[in-house]
């Protein structure tokens, strides 16, 4: 598909107001959620510790829209950034086909980043990509190796989905595609540990959205190890497991659970829109998941794509925006994105881009990294 070239993109000061805790859900629901017609992203501050993370001067940019054009959902997931190339790959959410007889698709956009000597983004080019047929459904991503480690949701036919590695500028590989011959549901997310090992999440949103067939196994959490073939169900019990991510140490693994949200407009309030924590243990020489635990109950609901920085604070998009929580499960604050925030990821020195469906935005704080082994 033709690539668009995005030029003049500038960096604008965020606004930051601090608001009482306490007095949080009067003013939230005064205020409401951002208005998605807005063109402005703001921070909402409930921490002084908040500023360790924004800075006196957080700004943020806006580098694709398709809010005033088609609307389409372009930018939902992965999020994966490649340094080395200065590129950025994203997901988009199920778009509809033109032609009435056709099935929905997701489609992958890569952007690729132009710079200024000062690091900040001043163009990028945009170019749609349709996903390799042994590639159904793409999800979630993370940069591995040379190249991109891709979640596949899978399709109608049996033997589709599963974990593929994409190495730059060449068609993926399966990685893994079927637990002891059994499909997967819809692989979502993944993260990558120190030693290797792949841990990904499994929920049923391709069932719930009808291009999955009914589900062969429990929604639950696996570890692989690409270079034994070991793969290991690591944890049980969620609702729809969906972003995943580790503490900078490896100690802590976080998971949101997306039950609250069945897909289309369909919300169960009294269902999970929780992050887990997990305390990474080691029995027998491997490693195992202990003390379940609930980290935070997002505030604006449905906590899906997850980040830890190099401090161990966790980051998840939200319907309101990013709600930013520290190692100890205290929230500190909200960037408030117009339209809500699906996935995030850490680019260079203090940026983070945020995925809004029909907005890719970059906001540009203190300095805080990704957690090391991401």
């Amino acid at each position: 598909m033709a690539s668009v070239t995005i030029s003049d993109i500038f960096d604008t000061k965020c606004d930051i107001e601090r608001v009482d805790l306490r007095k949080a859900a009067a003013k939230r629901a005064q205020r409401g959620f951002k208005n998605p017609e807005e063109q402005a992203i703001s921070i909402c501050e409930y921490h002084d510790d908040l500023q360790s993370i924004t800075g006196r001067r957080p700004t943020f940019s806006l580098l694709i829209s398709t809010w005033e054009s088609s609307k389409n959902p372009f930018f939902r997931e992965a999020c994966a950034y490649l340094p080395m190339q200065e590129e950025l790959y994203l997901t988009s959410n199920l778009l509809q086909p033109s032609n009435s007889g056709q099935s929905p698709i997701i489609l992958i956009s890569k952007v690729q980043l132009s710079r200024n000597d000062a690091g900040d983004i001043q163009a990028v080019e945009w170019q749609k990509l349709r996903p390799p047929p042994n590639m159904p459904m793409p999800s979630s991503g993370t940069e591995f190796k040379d190249g991109i480690l891709f979640c596949s949701q899978g399709g109608p036919a049996p033997g589709t989905g599963g974990l593929y590695y994409m190495p730059w500028n060449k068609p993926p590989r399966p990685v893994v595609t079927n637990f002891a011959g059994w499909d997967f549901n819809s692989v979502h997310d993944v993260a990558q540990a120190r030693d290797g090992s792949l841990w990904f999440t499994d929920p049923c949103h391709g069932f719930d959205k009808d291009f999955r067939p009914q589900p062969l196994l429990p929604c639950q959490v696996y570890r692989y190890v690409p270079d034994t073939g070991d793969l290991r169900a690591m944890a049980d019990g969620f609702g729809r497991p969906h972003g995943i991510t580790f503490n900078p140490d490896e100690s802590i693994i976080y998971i949101t659970d997306t039950d609250a949200f069945r897909g289309g407009t369909e919300h169960e309030p009294t269902r999970a829109a929780t992050i887990y924590a997990f305390d990474v243990i080691k029995r027998s020489g491997s490693p195992f998941l202990a003390n379940k635990r609930v980290f935070a109950f997002a505030m604006s609901r449905i906590p899906m794509g997850i980040v830890c920085d190099d401090a161990g604070n966790v980051y998840a998009g939200c319907a309101g925006g990013v709600e930013i929580w520290n190692a100890g499960g205290s929230i500190l604050g909200v960037i408030e994105v117009p339209g809500g925030a699906a996935s995030l990821s850490f680019g260079r020195d203090g940026e983070l881009f945020v995925c809004s469906e029909q907005r890719l935005w970059r906001v540009k704080l203190a300095g805080r990294q990704a957690s090391p082994i991401l």
